[in-house]
């Protein structure tokens, strides 16, 4: 691989959108959260730049085919593997939005999948008083395999200082998929995800794990975030019991984790405030 994907590193692209006031009252009940007032919360910015790729151009699995903006890797398996969001400014709803994305890097790594390959995308996202997000996205491509072989389990901290669990079921994340256009199957197609890519279940959106993450913490805080990075280190499914949590950490921030019943985490995660 290496060099195989060099012309893309510094490709970029620019989009406008408005997230709505609807749209927000909608993922505000998929989220059990209270409805915003002015300016949209932090990561739900996330509603806006929807794809709108054709059935046509449509892989097997539901994701836009190979090629484009992003590079024609060529593992079947794609996902997000993480993000670093910083906020500099207010979103406000319903206004003019403005993203510039750019792919700042491709590499390569052997994981206990086999092959693996990690596209680093950074966003710039503005609004009407200016740059308002700066955020990278981690998006990891792997081979599909013939069997379930999950990462090693990383046990959660006994030293949360908060926990919410949550109910996760197929109704939620249904409700995702259709707000964020996610068409993914493995999140709402049982059959496929288990037949084709190996799973036990339906796998929880990393997106949505980390809104609800962020979310807690903010609930917990009584303050807007001046930064969140979050990365999935093993997959939740519709059938697990799940459970935020937050625990001090160096520096005024927080250790976040969702936590399955067994004590397992499958996302950590790390948020700040400036004061």
């Amino acid at each position: 691989m290496p060099g195989d994907f060099d012309a893309w590193i510094g490709r970029s692209e620019t989009a406008t959108d408005i997230i709505t006031p609807r749209q927000t009252r909608q993922i505000a009940a998929t989220l059990d959260a209270g409805v915003p007032e002015g300016s949209l919360p932090p990561h739900w910015h996330w509603m806006g730049w929807q794809p709108e790729t054709p059935m046509a151009g449509l892989g097997p699995d539901g994701h836009p085919a190979g090629g484009g903006f992003l590079p024609p890797v060529p593992l079947e398996r794609r996902m997000w593997a993480g993000g670093r969001l910083t906020s500099h400014a207010p979103l406000p709803v319903g206004a003019p939005l403005r993203r510039r994305s750019e792919i700042l890097k491709v590499s390569e790594k052997t994981g206990t999948t086999g092959r693996m390959v990690f596209v680093t995308v950074g966003h710039a996202v503005e609004g009407p008083d200016g740059l308002a997000v700066t955020e990278e996205q981690d998006i990891v491509y792997v081979a599909m395999p013939d069997r379930f072989t999950p990462p090693p389990p990383q046990p959660a901290s006994e030293g949360a200082t908060w926990r919410e669990p949550v109910a996760m079921d197929t109704v939620r994340m249904f409700r995702f998929s259709a707000l964020t256009f996610n068409a993914h199957r493995i999140h709402f197609d049982l059959a496929y995800a288990q037949e084709v890519e190996k799973y036990p279940g339906l796998v929880v959106h990393g997106p949505m794990q980390a809104m609800l993450l962020m979310a807690a913490a903010i609930r917990h805080r009584g303050a807007l975030p001046a930064s969140f990075r979050f990365r999935g280190v093993r997959p939740l499914f519709h059938s697990d019991a799940m459970t935020l949590t937050g625990s001090p950490a160096a520096e005024g921030k927080q250790s976040l984790a969702v936590v399955t019943g067994e004590g397992v985490m499958t996302m950590q995660a790390e948020i700040g405030w400036t004061a």
